[in-house]
């Protein structure tokens, strides 16, 4: 059983003169972790001074024409790209001053346009006013208000005053209103239009309207100033058409020299060297000294600790970072290992464990070749790239994985997306090897036949077999895992230490032996039930004595005995729930044929092109939806069953220092 990868703690002695290129290397390889006490308490990083380095300020202005470009391209693997050198500066310099060139005629031409607008819009507002606006003020009765709100306003500012005053939109976008109001009523309605936004317009007393050749005129500085900001839109897209190779450059060559300079602005330091500390996999490690001493000419200084060697470590008040190596197919499942925790250094990786046991579940509950098959073919098109969905093409593995297993669970069941006559000729060959020739393999599908009863309830049988086996093995890793930590007290009693086990497989063995071969239960059995009961729920004196703790029992005889009933009780029900939980996967793989019976006698009633319809539809249906169901239960399942056994203590994940653009 492979155990998390060997760390080490190398500590890196550098000149001022070499401090960027050791950073950048650092950041290229993407497998050092600095250690957390690496930077100086007493030295603030360049951003909390105030004070930015040029690489960076070059970023953040690239970045910001980006935005004003639309340019999304950005680049996601820095491996390729350098620390920005003097070249790329000049080059930097040239392209800020070309695009702010560029965003100033922009930013003319949008503040023309908004002017000329603004005009047309004014002027259209009160083309209809023929009557002097001073004439209709005079009114003793009515009060009214020229001005101008939000056209967002305008339906809650209507609704709002339904009793109180009429509002006439002047203009297409209800952003120029009229309000007429009751003179009596006024005050109320000037409360409610400045809740709404309301900002009058000064009109002349002799207005009666806008001529219509004074229209015209505004109309055509708004229909000119919008020509003259298409054509800065097409000027603004072929500057980002053109500079996008240089941008992309740009922005990967200084996403490094602005992490480059955040680092080293926190690194502990003197005037001319500075530390370097952080943790890299053992096995990285002759790779570092080679290729450090390499680029810096020797002017380098490299010390390595064992984990044991450390204060921090011995002390308690860090923990050495996990980072589990495995191939291709089972790394695909370690985030859902890092999602409920990290394993502690030195542990049993639970990785491959994992992997096996999920495929293996997926497969039973969600059982049809076809089905399995989209899968399968999903997985592969993910793998090669040609189906690209984001974060998710890492996962292709596990789709590959799940759709070869969901395929055999199919070939036994006869299952052939809902359809079980495609697959007979296979079963009858199958069977036909070893006996009577039948089809299905494993008859799932509901049937009058007695002996497809037997066979379905086969299957749970089969699930909480497998449940033994999965908590068995969560037992074990638990007792390896504190024996490996030194930890003896805890691998050998409690509910999921060597006592527990033992309780657990001495019942399960006695119940396979009473129900296979009829024995009877004998006195040993109690005998050695209670012991093992006894030190599972019992244990607390015992783990102090092995720790030297004293005394025994820390809280009194009567909190001992207390607690351990409720413990008793927990052991008892918590194994059985276990064990029983695992019924769950039978009930899916049932669950999973009737629904497929249910369609394919949909699709024979209907016959046809509805038949066909009901057909397509129900098997996508199933695949999208009950492939979530099936994948978030075997998820639960290994969470509850599996994890809660030897996951007590999470422990830190490795996470490498390793150059992005943000």
């Amino acid at each position: 059983m492979a155990k998390t990868a060997a760390m080490s703690l190398i500590e890196l002695m550098v000149l001022k003169q070499d401090v960027y290129t050791v950073l950048e290397y650092i950041g290229k390889k993407g497998s050092f972790q600095f250690q957390g006490k690496n930077f100086s308490d007493d030295k603030k990083s360049a951003a909390e001074e105030g004070i930015l380095d040029f690489d960076v300020q070059y970023y953040n202005e690239i970045k910001k024409a980006c935005a004003v470009l639309d340019f999304t391209d950005f680049p996601t693997d820095l491996s390729d790209y350098n620390a920005p050198g003097e070249q790329d500066r000049e080059e930097a310099n040239k392209f800020i001053l070309a695009f702010n060139e560029l965003q100033k005629r922009l930013s003319d031409g949008s503040e023309t346009l908004e002017k000329a607008t603004e005009a047309y819009k004014e002027a259209m507002a009160f083309s209809n006013l023929r009557v002097s606006y001073s004439e209709l003020e005079q009114l003793s009765f009515i009060s009214l208000k020229l001005g101008k709100i939000p056209a967002e306003n305008y339906e809650p500012l209507r609704d709002s005053l339904l009793n109180n005053a009429v509002l006439v939109p002047l203009g297409d976008d209800k952003s120029r209103i009229l309000v007429a109001s009751s003179k009596k009523g006024r005050f109320a309605t000037d409360t409610i239009l400045k809740e709404y936004g309301f900002a009058p317009l000064t009109i002349p007393e002799d207005f009666k309207g806008v001529p219509e050749d004074m229209l015209a005129g505004l109309r055509q500085n708004k229909e000119e100033a919008e020509k003259q900001m298409a054509l800065l839109e097409k000027e603004k897209n072929n500057f980002a058409e053109t500079h996008k190779i240089i941008i992309k450059r740009l922005l990967g060559n200084f996403a490094i020299g602005k992490q480059i300079t955040q680092v080293e602005s926190t690194l502990q330091s003197t005037e001319l060297v500075y530390r370097i500390t952080g943790w890299v996999p053992e096995s990285d490690f002759p790779v570092y000294m080679k290729d450090l001493d390499e680029i810096t000419e020797s002017r380098i200084a490299i010390r390595k600790y064992s984990p044991m060697e450390v204060p921090s470590v011995i002390s308690g008040k860090e923990q050495v970072p996990v980072k589990l190596e495995h191939g291709k197919f089972v790394k695909s499942f370690e985030r859902m290992i890092f999602s409920y925790g990290s394993p502690l250094y030195g542990t049993i990786d639970p990785t491959p464990f994992v992997a096996v046991f999920f495929t293996i579940l997926f497969g039973i509950m969600f059982g049809d070749c076809g089905q399995g098959l989209v899968f399968l073919i999903a997985g592969i098109l993910m793998a090669l790239k040609i189906i690209k969905v984001g974060g998710w093409n890492k996962f292709a593995p596990i789709f590959m994985a799940i759709g070869i297993t969901s395929t055999i669970m199919g070939l036994l069941t006869g299952e052939f997306f809902s359809d079980e006559k495609l697959l007979e000729p296979f079963a009858m060959w199958v069977t036909g090897l070893f006996g009577t020739p039948h089809a299905p393999i494993i008859k799932m599908m509901p049937s009058s036949d007695p002996s497809s009863i037997i066979a379905m309830f086969s299957v749970f049988g089969v699930a909480v077999a497998i449940g033994f086996v999965i908590n068995t093995i969560g037992l074990l890793l638990n007792i390896i895992n504190n024996i490996l930590l030194k930890r003896y007290d805890e691998a050998l009693f409690g509910k999921n230490g060597l006592a527990g086990a033992l309780f657990f497989w001495y019942v399960v063995i006695m119940v396979v032996r009473i129900a296979a071969f009829h024995h009877a239960i004998a006195a040993y059995d109690w005998i050695i039930i209670g012991i093992t009961l006894f030190f599972a729920a019992f244990a607390s004196p015992f783990e102090r004595a092995m720790r030297h703790e004293s005394p025994l029992l820390e809280n009194g005889f009567g909190t001992y005995l207390i607690s351990g009933v409720v413990e008793l009780i927990e052991v008892i029900s918590g194994y059985l729930s276990n064990t029983v939980s695992f019924v769950r996967v039978g009930a899916f793989a049932l669950s999973h044929a009737v629904l497929d019976f249910l369609i394919l006698t949909l699709t024979e009633l209907c016959g046809g092109a509805g038949g066909l319809a009901i057909l397509i539809v129900g098997n996508a249906i199933i695949i999208v939806l009950e492939g979530m169901i099936v994948a978030i239960q075997v998820i639960r399942l290994q969470y509850y069953e599996f994890f809660s056994k030897f996951f007590h203590e999470t422990g830190r994940e490795f996470q490498p220092f390793v150059f992005k653009c943000e």
